[in-house]
């Protein structure tokens, strides 16, 4: 299958582009290289070739002869997005329809949208499922809301789309990301040896590992058409529904000697348990094959291996954040997040 994958520069799509083409497939990635600069260990031989573009300005010619896109590349997480709401919008919402209704008309058969559990903001009547109601508290999870009630009703005979609700995704990645909450505890833990909570960490959070979300798109692509057809998927495992409190217990456990101690009630109001009970009941192959301890040991060991130093666990490159700001104020993209020539 010939895939077009936007986002292989990233913290997803850099573990995703290996594993399709090691699985036959033939990967087009596209990318902006925001990010390019953050790359904290070699983990492949397989890069996928990459248009280096800005979603909204890709083509239909771009989309010829694919079959199949995976839809990552967006400003990812609710900081980046308010750094700028109107060019989320523009990106995360209008960039992304407008990419859908040019591979429905370019004649791509399969469109797999990343979006994302944040989509629930504030929830407290027990596990949410993909009938619940949304309740987006952010320009990044709102914008998500709307990509999926614009490019549901596309669907047909000839083009398929599936939304994925991730979890918050954890693991390692050669495109780190440390400004996600278990890689963003584990670094406090290995550079500081303390992890200084400012809240008192009673929120819920679902965890899904990076390698798990791969997964399942691959589940997802490689699916009868009938079992993913314009369906939404909560991405993970209902046993891995965290309070934050027990995610920085379980990383202080795995890395020795640290110290741990929590604040008062914070100000972040996001909270969410969510039942994944359809994406394991329904789509063929997938299980989640790690969970919050595994995954922080993964990360114990590589911080090991790679020797990383407190410069590295800050270095812009790794947070979404301060790379945008430093982009910005370098004055290397506009005040339209383009880059300049």
């Amino acid at each position: 299958m010939k895939i077009f994958v936007t986002g292989t520069e990233g913290y997803l799509g850099s573990l995703l582009a290996p594993l399709l083409m090691q699985r036959g497939h033939e990967v087009i990635g596209l990318d902006t290289g925001f990010y390019k600069v953050g790359w904290l260990y070699n983990a492949t031989d397989l890069t996928a070739k990459t248009l280096n573009k800005d979603l909204r300005q890709i083509t239909e010619e771009d989309l010829q002869g694919v079959e199949a896109i995976v839809h990552m590349a967006e400003l990812s997480n609710d900081p980046a997005g308010q750094l700028s709401p109107n060019i989320t919008y523009d990106i995360n919402h209008k960039g992304s329809v407008r990419l859908a209704n040019l591979a429905k008309s370019a004649g791509v058969r399969r469109f797999v949208y990343m979006s994302s559990c944040s989509v629930y903001g504030v929830a407290t009547e027990g596990d949410v499922t993909e009938e619940s109601p949304v309740n987006p508290q952010t320009a990044y999870a709102e914008c998500k809301t709307f990509v999926e009630r614009d490019v549901q009703p596309l669907a047909d005979d000839d083009f398929s789309p599936t939304f994925m609700r991730n979890a918050t995704a954890f693991g390692a990645s050669p495109r780190m990301r440390f400004d996600i909450v278990l890689n963003n505890l584990a670094g406090l833990a290995w550079t500081t040896k303390e992890i200084k909570m400012t809240s008192d960490g009673t929120p819920w959070r679902p965890l899904v590992h990076a390698l798990d979300i791969c997964k399942a798109i691959v589940c997802t692509l490689e699916s009868p058409r009938d079992i993913v057809h314009n369906q939404i998927f909560n991405v993970g495992d209902t046993a891995q529904n965290y309070r934050v409190k027990q995610i920085a217990e379980i990383i202080a456990d795995v890395f020795e000697g640290c110290k741990l101690s929590f604040g008062e009630s914070g100000s972040d109001n996001r909270s969410y348990r969510v039942s994944f009970e359809k994406i394991n009941t329904t789509l063929p192959g997938f299980k989640c094959e790690w969970n919050a301890e595994l995954g922080a040991k993964q990360l114990y060991d590589l911080f090991k291996q790679i020797d990383m130093t407190e410069d590295i666990f800050l270095f812009r490159g790794f947070t979404r954040l301060k790379q945008l700001e430093y982009l910005i104020r370098t004055q290397q993209i506009d005040r339209d997040f383009f880059w300049k020539k």
